[in-house]
């Protein structure tokens, strides 16, 4: 098998059900019939190139810590230098340009509420700009995961179930400490859930069953390898966003879940009369016309053009990251 063939493997094949188990690499070699050291070489090669983020964790949102979208109305000749500022807050881990009168759009995460709520006030305070709070609300569909070779579209019958959020427990000394060493991905070696073991000051078998359990538990959404879209050709993204009434939204939010190529389906709240939208949905594609074109039959067959809508499309990213918890 080449390493291009490898490639391609490694990353549309193991973005979920990553092996956990003390040797992890070993065991996608052996499904992959290759030695272990070129699994781990070409991983390697992979994260200097910029294709994979990290291999590791995405944390559910609201089960662990806070989280908000946010967004600015910037004068366009001061949005670099502002997307600059928001950039330099740790909170912030993605940050992009769209296509809107409200044109930057960014993530903020922390390890709890309050110290969501003090960062979102920094921010402010150091940007100048009134802020948009949005927080997520109803989550349907979040899945950012990329299927390369187009065999992984989500059937129209698959089930989807709204997420019902509970306030996220406090997380103890040892889980904390797990948080922060998995924030920055598994280490690119042989036992790498024993060098995590040994930055939390445990046993590995401990960092492997509790990983197992958040897992099981949806605390974790998704382990395995991070793939970064725009380095992969998703360069056509469109934020989609409706004004659907509040009788109709969770039925509107769980059929549109249920549509290929939607990565994200959530509820977040109105903002009146600045944001009047309440449900997104993220379209990535590797073609802007295609991406239209889809926008616009997918709001015919479902019958959403009677309601009002917005298309954001991305422009420029300014940062795209991990969130950190802590």
């Amino acid at each position: 098998m080449t390493d291009e063939a490898i490639d391609f493997r490694l990353l549309n094949d193991f973005q979920r059900d990553f092996p956990l188990c003390p040797a992890p690499f070993a065991e996608l070699a052996a499904r992959l019939g290759v030695a272990e050291g070129a699994v781990l070489r070409l991983l390697e090669s992979l994260r200097r190139q910029g294709k994979i983020a990290r291999v590791g964790a995405v944390f559910a949102p609201k089960r662990i810590g806070a989280s908000t979208l946010a967004a600015m109305a910037v004068p366009p000749e001061k949005l670099a230098a502002l997307a600059e500022t928001v950039n330099r807050f740790p909170e912030v881990n993605h940050n992009y340009e769209r296509e809107h009168h409200y044109n930057l759009w960014f993530v903020v995460t922390a390890g709890s509420e309050g110290r969501l709520q003090a960062a979102l006030g920094a921010i402010e305070q150091a940007a100048g700009c009134p802020l948009l709070r949005l927080p997520l609300l109803q989550e349907y569909h979040i899945d950012l995961g990329f299927s390369l070779d187009g065999n992984g579209k989500k059937p129209l019958t698959a089930p989807v179930r709204r997420q019902t959020f509970v306030a996220p427990r406090p997380l103890d000394e040892f889980e904390r400490r797990l948080v922060i060493a998995l924030q920055e991905g598994l280490p690119l070696f042989i036992r790498p859930f024993s060098v995590l073991a040994s930055r939390v000051g445990c046993d590995e078998s401990e960092v492997l069953e509790r990983i197992r359990r958040w897992c099981a538990e949806g605390i974790i959404k998704r382990f395995g390898v991070i793939v970064r879209h725009h380095e992969l050709g998703y360069r056509a993204n469109a934020m989609l966003v409706h004004d659907i009434p509040d009788e109709a939204v969770a039925e509107t939010g769980e059929i549109l879940a249920r549509e290929a190529g939607v990565t994200l389906c959530y509820q977040r709240p109105r903002v009146l009369p600045e944001w009047r939208y309440n449900l997104f949905c993220m379209i990535h594609g590797q073609v802007r016309a295609e991406v239209e074109a889809r926008i616009v039959e997918l709001r015919a067959r479902l019958h959403l053009e009677d309601y009002a809508h917005a298309i954001l499309f991305s422009l420029t990213r300014f940062k795209q990251s991990g969130a950190r918890y802590a």
